[in-house]
């Protein structure tokens, strides 16, 4: 099978060009449609090498396990590799995986520190210092970096929403909206809530052109948030990292819900809390290496602040968009964090992507939102280089990403909170291919597929095994006849301003200035906009974990997930009817879909309520404990900040900590946390006790020197 190249993002008014296997009329010309796929499908003069264990002392001693990425040497100290590197001449090697103290030993625990990149001249090919390299014994492994291109047309923007459609907006929800909350383009967000036909829209054509299309709004066809909503709404210690483009962290409606490393100053080029990297206050620029999140290249879409406001915009501002788990300035919701892999036109690789996955987990987020991925094994070579068509194939391939994927799955989240371990989640493809791409249709994430507001599956979503759940995604191709209301006060010139067609059958979300300089919000389409839904809905529910004080194993809570969704397949009835590269050709090319190809191969319609109702019952889950704590002899530790967290109606209680030798370790309250001391080497078991009678045990071990309880 030839491999795909590149990763497969959708944005924009553009759902990606695909052929469909279901329609019988002639596609045009490739030219017209298909992706450029002309980018290097490697780092030129770049290996990744993954060490054998044996050796590890090797690369200890050679200096580069420095606490900054970048460290680098030339030499590794191991003989055979080396007389390698005497042949490349100039070349060095740098750990994947900069040093984070606090977690240097789960680090090495996972073999991440084994992981290296060797740069070398390009008089070599990568071939040839791969086969050098593989047949070390002191080598485990050697792959190309693999180079990360999106496979967009990247002249294909979102479509904004101008000033005038604003202000319509804000006219039409004045006083009473009809809806939960008052933020003003709410009654645009079918996604969010679906009241069935939407009023604020008009459709081109003849009467009964109208009338059919006022069907392709669907009440009940959304992510059914208003009755989760009484429940929850978000809580911030559920952090979401969105790997993207950059979010911009400044937008009105984002910037109380991002992600705050509060030991770091933005941009800094001091790496202040020792974490590897420098400057990352809201995230880190993986493409540029810099704690700058940037989203303002001139090939930027958006696309990274879009999902995040579908995730995590904040709600009843009066202002803006209504998001899935943003909660309220009375109820902070979760938090997103901006892990950059994407900017501009620049080529992203492996080592970004890998480097970010690591990243999401050390710094406390439990769900990746990941809108990219591979190309489909079952794409149609037409026009797409097919990807992957087995999980084997795609972890032989990609290790590194393999590895990385690991580590998040089993050590982001705490074994005293809602979620041990990770969830990543990916969108399936554009390819209208009969299969999800990976990584997501490996059997530990989560692939979504799209729908449009009538619970059809949008026409240009993979589907099929490897997916998992569907979400709104918009079907621009599909809405083509719908056009927004644009008429003045007395409900005349209904041209005063111009629309796209379609865009209202879209997902409306934020984007930055870049993009969108005179509102700040816009429409995209595609499985990439399905995915922040599930990311959303998922953050949601771990946040009523927190409510509830719930603690879930990853698998637990991803079963949870795809099981607790509304069926789709009794939708799915008849044809459906849409204009095929209608963008780029207009109504040319009227093309129909039975959509009985799609029964029992989309999974279900992801559901807040249900999700929720879920986590509530009784069999779910179990109860969250105090932990264990780990101390340096004389180091004050206040890992604990909130004990109350651990305790039911915690917020409204005391407590008193009991230490059963006090010659190991002291501790007690102060000021609302939980405060250890190490006083000798050693372990002694503690309680914690509320004033509700409730009552915790768990265990202190004292360490002459434990790096943040980390790796000694």
């Amino acid at each position: 099978m030839k491999m795909n190249k590149y990763l497969v993002s959708d944005f924009g008014a553009l759902a990606l060009i695909a052929f469909n296997a279901c329609t019988t009329e002639e596609l045009p010309d490739p030219s017209t449609g298909s992706n450029d796929q002309t980018e290097p499908s490697e780092m030129v003069g770049e290996v990744i090498v993954k060490f054998d264990p044996s050796v590890s002392d090797l690369l200890d001693e050679r200096g580069l396990t420095q606490t900054r990425s970048g460290a680098t040497a030339t030499r590794s100290g191991i003989y055979s590799v080396d007389e390698v590197l005497d042949m490349l001449g100039e070349c060095e090697l740098e750990r994947v995986f900069p040093i984070d103290e606090r977690h240097e030993q789960q680090t090495r625990e996972a073999g991440l520190h084994l992981w290296y990149i060797v740069r070398f001249s390009d008089k070599y090919s990568v071939e040839e210092v791969i086969d050098r390299l593989s047949q070390l014994g002191e080598v485990q492994n050697a792959t190309p970096n693999r180079t990360i291109k999106r496979a967009y047309r990247t002249n294909r923007k979102p479509i904004p929403m101008t000033p005038a459609m604003i202000s319509k907006a804000k006219t039409r929800s004045e006083g009473a909206n009809g809806y939960i909350y008052n933020d003003e383009l709410l009654p645009y967000q079918w996604n969010i809530i679906n009241r069935g036909y939407n009023e604020n829209v008009f459709v081109i054509g003849k009467d009964e052109d109208a009338e059919a299309a006022q069907k392709k709004f669907v009440a009940g066809a959304d992510v059914n948030c208003e009755t989760a909503w009484e429940r929850e709404t978000g809580d911030p210690s559920i952090i979401v990292a969105v790997l993207d483009e950059g979010i911009y962290w400044r937008h009105p409606d984002l910037e109380y819900n991002i992600w705050e490393n509060e030991d770091e100053t933005y941009g800094s080029h001091k790496d202040e809390d020792k974490n590897g990297f420098a400057g990352d206050r809201y995230g880190y620029n993986f493409i540029n290496n810099t704690g700058i999140i940037s989203c303002d290249a001139s090939d930027d879409t958006g696309h990274g602040t879009h999902v995040a406001g579908v995730i995590a915009a904040r709600n009843g501002n009066g202002i803006g968009i209504t998001s899935i788990a943003g909660g309220t300035a009375e109820k902070p919701g979760v938090k997103v964090m901006s892990c950059q892999i994407f900017s501009g036109n620049s080529i992203s690789n492996t080592v970004c992507l890998a480097r970010a996955i690591k990243y999401a987990a050390d710094n406390g987020a439990v769900i990746l939102q990941c809108s990219w991925g591979y190309t489909s094994g079952a794409a149609n070579g037409y026009e797409y280089t097919p990807g992957f068509a087995t999980q084997e194939e795609w972890e032989a391939a990609c290790p590194l990403e393999k590895a990385s994927f690991d580590y998040f799955v089993h050590n982001a989240g705490s074994p005293n909170g809602p979620i041990e371990g990770g969830i990543p989640i990916f969108a399936s493809g554009n390819e209208y291919a009969p299969a999800a791409g990976y990584p997501g249709a490996s059997d530990y994430c989560v692939s979504v597929n799209a729908t449009a507001a009538d619970y059809t599956i949008s026409t240009f979503s993979n589907y099929g095994p490897g997916s998992d759940i569907s979400a709104p995604g918009g079907d621009q191709d599909y809405y083509y006849d719908f056009v927004f209301d644009g008429s003045d006060a007395s409900g005349e010139n209904p041209y005063s301003f111009t629309m796209p067609r379609g865009a209202v059958g879209c997902v409306l979300s934020t984007l930055p200035p870049q993009v969108s300089s005179e509102t700040g919000y816009g429409y995209m389409e595609g499985t990439s906009m399905a995915c922040p839904h599930v990311s959303g809905v998922a953050a949601l529910g771990l946040s009523y974990a927190v409510q509830l004080r719930k603690h879930f194993t990853a698998a637990e809570f991803r079963k949870l997930l795809i099981e607790n969704v509304r069926s789709l397949d009794e939708k799915q009835t008849g044809d459906k009817k849409y204009y095929h590269y209608v963008v780029d050709l207009g109504k040319t090319y009227l093309k129909t879909i039975p959509l009985s190809q799609y029964v029992g191969k989309v999974g279900g319609l992801v559901d807040a309520e249900m999700l929720l109702a879920a986590i509530a019952d009784e069999k779910a889950g179990s109860h969250v404990t105090f932990p264990n704590i780990y101390l340096g002899i004389g180091e004050e530790n206040s890992v604990i900040e909130d004990p109350s967290r651990y305790f039911i109606d915690g917020e409204n209680l005391t407590y008193n900590i009991t230490i059963d030798d006090t010659s190991i370790a002291t501790g007690g309250i102060k000021e609302g946390k939980a405060i250890f001391t190490g006083l000798a080497e050693g372990a002694t078991s503690a309680s914690i006790a509320a004033s509700n009678g409730e009552t915790h045990t768990f265990n202190i071990t004292v360490r002459k020197s434990a790096n943040g309880s980390g790796w000694l």
